[in-house]
């Protein structure tokens, strides 16, 4: 169920497949670990869009989609978890990323009053690149791996649902013949 469901809301591989855009990765947008599900490429869809997603940078979705090329995990999910840090929670994540990275630094926090404003930011950046990376590679860092850990836990479950499933469907028409 859960494979059609995500299959629904995925875009269409051939669209995707001759973009315009996209056509500089050639025959490598053709490998089938990019849009099948199963438990490795979707596990590893995991690790790349929760990794990226922590990046710091602007065209994340960019970045998710080139390192699931590369790594040949599912390109959809990828490019979808990457959606975790949106304008609404943008914010606080990188906060939270920055005050991380200052800890780990040995670093003062600085007064972040007018920290609301792009201006701000700007005159600040030499100041908050470091913890800010720092923080946001270690928090992407552990989500993959919590990601890939646990979607790969997950899979392993659902999995042994389904043979319990069917076993118990055997066994109840092997009942019904016998009655």
């Amino acid at each position: 169920m859960a494979k059609k469901l995500i299959k629904k809301w995925f875009p269409n591989q051939d669209r995707i497949r001759h973009h315009q855009h996209l056509q500089f990765l050639g025959r490598r947008l053709h490998d089938p670990n990019l849009w099948h599900l199963n438990r490795r490429s979707v596990a590893g869809a995991f690790a790349v869009g929760l990794f990226c997603a922590m990046l710091p940078i602007p065209f994340q979705m960019v970045v998710a989609a080139l390192l699931a090329v590369l790594l040949r995990v599912n390109l959809p999910i990828s490019v979808m978890l990457v959606w975790i840090t949106n304008p609404l929670t943008m914010g606080p994540i990188f906060y939270f990323a920055y005050r991380l990275g200052l800890l780990l630094l040995g670093l003062p926090a600085m007064s972040v009053e007018d920290a609301t404003s792009f201006d701000w930011l700007v005159e600040h950046w030499d100041e908050i690149w470091e913890p800010l990376l720092l923080g946001s590679l270690l928090i992407g860092l552990v989500l993959a791996l919590l990601g890939y850990v646990g979607m790969r836990l997950f899979w392993r479950w659902h999995v042994l649902q389904r043979w319990q499933e069917r076993r118990r469907r055997r066994l109840a028409r092997r009942r019904q013949r016998r009655e």
